[in-house]
């Protein structure tokens, strides 16, 4: 199968040509070398079959100065790579080409066949941009195809030349051009590296050259190789990187300038906004304004659809125990999965909510201002004006947040992000609040307009926020690193949102949380379901005989006697011998062994902290519609018959989630990108330390 890589500068409209070219036909996978999350996707062409096309990571050039970047390196630098692409589209802002020219001509001297997408030309006929194609495809030696990923214009034709080209696969030959800027000494390291690994480009001889300690494809005797002939010669990274660049700039400079033409200078929407949105004082002001606004969407608009939600679980419940005969299949069913599953299933409305209105800020531009809105201010704390995306993106989901730290060039501060980044509050952790919460702050609003609840939960986010910092101020003073920092960021002009990308990043995530979280619960509510059902049969037996005596001792009725059976039972199940083992560990936080189990669980996934509860409430309960806060406003501990969830036991235990690191994939995640086990344990028990002493403190304030 051909396959077509989407090549291009950050904020050059790759995702939403992909996703014009692609349509629905996508799929995430991950780099070969560098484990990356990537969209892969099929087009469907009429001379050419299917083709598989691959969205790379933006870069400026093919010296790449992240770990993100590197990714589209290693893929054009290696021929024997399962997805060497057989062609490339090259996505290039038309509102501002001369940036994008020297990654494009550094992929054509690679030899790659090339089609360039002039993306944005709506943009640019209202800025009065007009570029003479012929000319520059003349230049270039490449069909050149204007087109506009936000409306979808030319995009057929896109495809037709697409189709045209990998019939035809042409290679433009021009690698010899750009040796004009390099010394013989240099020329002879690039044809003894050709001579040695049998290598046909010169140019890719030359990246070689540049980067092989770096590249995950070469063998050792390869890299080894090659820095003989690099030391032999007294080849000279940096400098000669300069020189390339520089002398692409003052090669095609010329030719763009007589190829553009503008219409004067005007004053564009994106400038007025600017002067607000980048404003040194109220830039941060608005910034906040528009967090707390997300926070307040995300309780106020999901109320309906999670009541709906709720409803549709406890009637399917109700159902199953209708039209099942009793017995231990159908209580696994009602009791275990479909329990677990309604109690984590409810929040999906929050989450999408969450994701639909981060995707819209990202879409706007707003996302790269925010970036350099803060920057200053992160760097005081040991962190990067890139660090506020990783940041913003930890309120979604960890895991591809700390993969995003990839574009943070700086050792120390891309490594102080990734120690942080987990403290932000994530969606997994929204079903935990959203049930905690209740018991904390009532129901009510602020002034008639705000809602106390959503005030609490943007609290607890801030609460996160503060801790972030405030750790990232402690690893900045213990850290030691000699490194500059610096930030280059582009700010593309503010854009209506595209829909179509909307829609299906939403629809990725969210349906990316259901079959991940659901596969989890699925297996951790039958194991739980088991454990809370099953135990030691002689002791199981002497529970059951204890509760009836005493429900009769009591004249207790018949719903009561069995829930005292089911509470007795579980108490002493294998679950509850694993609650009863940690008891002592988080008795001082107000925690009984039944929390105890779900802070267990939750370490597959924070979300499965609601699923558990709802398991373990469930088992034996005689009300079927109770949902999972009727359940835990009713629990009482045996003996007292005080209330488990007071406001005390609540705030500490919405204290020690805001902290703790309760995912053990973000675990795996942070080793992956450190590539030290190291790094895991330091940010495990210093967050674990910082929730138990939290969750202490809050406890015993309030109790």
């Amino acid at each position: 199968m051909n396959i077509i890589a989407l090549a291009g500068n950050p904020n050059s409209g790759k995702s939403s040509l992909f996703n014009h070219l692609t349509g629905l036909r996508q799929k995430v996978a991950n780099f070969p070398g560098v484990t990356v999350d990537k969209k892969f996707g099929t087009l469907r062409l009429p001379g050419s079959g299917e083709v598989q096309v691959i969205d790379l990571p933006g870069t400026y050039s093919l010296y790449p100065s992240s770990q993100d970047e590197r990714v589209t390196l290693d893929v054009l630098a290696n021929p024997a790579s399962e997805i060497y692409p057989s062609a490339v589209v090259y996505v290039a802002d038309v509102t501002h080409l001369e940036k994008h020219f020297l990654l494009l001509t550094q992929i054509i001297d690679l030899g790659f066949p090339v089609i360039l997408a002039l993306n944005m030309s709506d943009l640019a006929e209202k800025e009065g941009i007009q570029v003479d194609t012929r000319q520059v495809s003349a230049y270039l030696g490449v069909p050149v195809v204007s087109v506009s990923g936000r409306r979808g214009d030319n995009i057929a034709a896109l495809r037709q030349e697409i189709d045209k080209l990998l019939k035809e696969k042409k290679i433009v030959r021009r690698s010899s051009s750009i040796f004009q800027f390099y010394a013989s000494e240099e020329k002879k390291v690039v044809a003894e590296i050709q001579a040695s690994l049998n290598i046909t480009n010169p140019y890719h001889a030359l990246l070689l050259a540049h980067h092989h300690l770096r590249l995950p494809f070469l063998k050792k005797e390869e890299k080894t190789q090659i820095a003989a002939i690099c030391q032999a010669a007294g080849f000279k990274d940096l400098p000669l990187q300069i020189a390339e660049t520089m002398g692409r700039f003052s090669t095609y400079g010329p030719v763009l300038k007589r190829a553009i033409r503008k219409d004067g200078e005007r004053n564009t929407l994106t400038d007025k906004l600017d002067a607000i949105f980048t404003h040194r004082i109220f830039a941060p002001l608005l910034f906040f304004a528009i967090m707390f606004l997300v926070f307040q969407a995300i309780f106020a608009w999901a109320v309906h659809p999670m009541n709906w939600i709720d409803q549709g679980f406890i009637n399917a419940g109700e159902f199953l125990n209708r039209v099942l005969p009793p017995g231990w299949l159908t209580n696994l069913l009602t009791e275990g999965i479909l329990s677990g599953l309604g109690g984590v299933l409810v929040f999906v409305p929050q989450i999408a909510i969450l994701f639909f209105l981060i995707t819209l800020l990202e879409e706007v531009g707003y996302m790269a201002r925010a970036v350099y809105i803060f920057d200053k201010v992160m760097q005081q704390f040991g962190l990067n004006g890139r660090s506020v995306v990783a940041l913003i993106s930890g309120g979604a989901c960890a895991i591809p947040a700390i993969m995003s730290t990839r574009t943070i060039s700086n050792w120390k501060e891309r490594i102080i992000t990734i120690m942080v980044t987990p403290l932000i509050s994530c969606s997994a952790r929204i079903p935990v609040y959203t049930v905690l919460i209740a018991f904390v702050v009532p129901e009510g609003s602020l002034f008639g307009i705000f809602n106390m609840q959503g005030l609490a939960f943007m609290g607890l986010y801030l609460l996160g926020i503060m801790a972030a910092l405030v750790s990232a101020y402690v690893f900045k003073k213990i850290l030691k690193s000699k490194e500059r920092s610096w930030l280059m960021l582009e700010l593309p002009p503010y854009r209506m949102p595209m829909w179509t990308n909307v829609w299906l990043t939403i629809r990725e995530k969210v349906g990316a949380f259901i079959l991940g979280a659901g596969r989890v619960i699925m297996v951790v509510s039958i194991i739980l379901w088991g454990l809370a059902t099953y135990g030691p049969p002689k002791k199981m037996e002497r529970a059951e005989r204890e509760a009836i005596a005493l429900a009769q001792e009591h004249s207790l009725n018949e719903m009561a006697t069995a829930n005292l059976v089911a509470a007795r039972k579980i108490e002493m199940s294998y679950a509850g011998h694993l609650g009863k083992f940690i008891e002592p560990a988080i008795k001082p936080l107000g925690f009984d062994w039944k929390i105890g189990i779900a802070l267990i669980t939750s370490f597959a996934a924070r979300e499965v902290f609601v699923a558990t509860m709802a398991t373990l409430y469930s088992i034996g309960s005689s009300d079927d519609e109770a949902t999972i806060h009727n359940q835990l406003a009713e629990a009482r501990r045996p003996g007292t018959g005080e209330l488990v969830y007071t406001t005390a036991t609540s705030a500490a235990l919405l204290i020690f989630y805001v902290f703790a690191m309760q995912c053990i994939s973000t675990m795996a995640v942070v080793h992956r990108e450190t590539g030290s086990w190291k790094w895991v344990f330091i940010q495990f028990g210093y967050m674990s330390t910082l929730a138990y002493l939290a969750s202490l403190t809050v406890f015993h304030l309030l109790n």
